[in-house]
């Protein structure tokens, strides 16, 4: 049955639920909420991910998510027009960096979840 799967969905947490919540809006995600505790946030009907409002040191620090896009650099443009990184103390966006698979930048949320914005070779 594994091969007729439609889609995987990572579960995140948050120091600050509702402070994330207004992040992932402000990045492009439309939220559905599920409870006052956990929302699912989605780019379309299999790219998705569910936030809680939990936090685990260990476990938020350790996370990450590789989203990837089809131009890296229209990618990098669009994070910068949004300015979440000067919008939200935690959140840092990195440059543009290149390796053997392909072209990626690194966002952190403000909980520290990593993202890879990553375009394939």
């Amino acid at each position: 049955m594994i091969n007729k799967s439609t889609s995987i969905r990572a579960f995140i947490g948050a120091i600050n639920y509702d402070e994330s919540r207004d992040f992932y809006k402000k990045l492009g995600f439309v939220e559905t909420i599920i409870d006052k505790k956990m929302s699912l946030f989605r780019v379309n009907e299999n790219l998705s991910f569910y936030l809680q409002d939990s936090y685990v040191k260990d476990w938020v620090d350790n996370s990450m998510l590789l989203l990837e896009v089809p131009d890296v650099d229209a990618c990098m443009e669009d994070l910068i027009q949004r300015d979440l990184h000067n919008q939200y103390e935690r959140v840092r966006l990195s440059k543009i960096r290149e390796s053997h698979h392909g072209r990626e930048i690194f966002m952190h949320d403000p909980s520290g979840v990593l993202w890879h914005f990553f375009q394939f070779n």
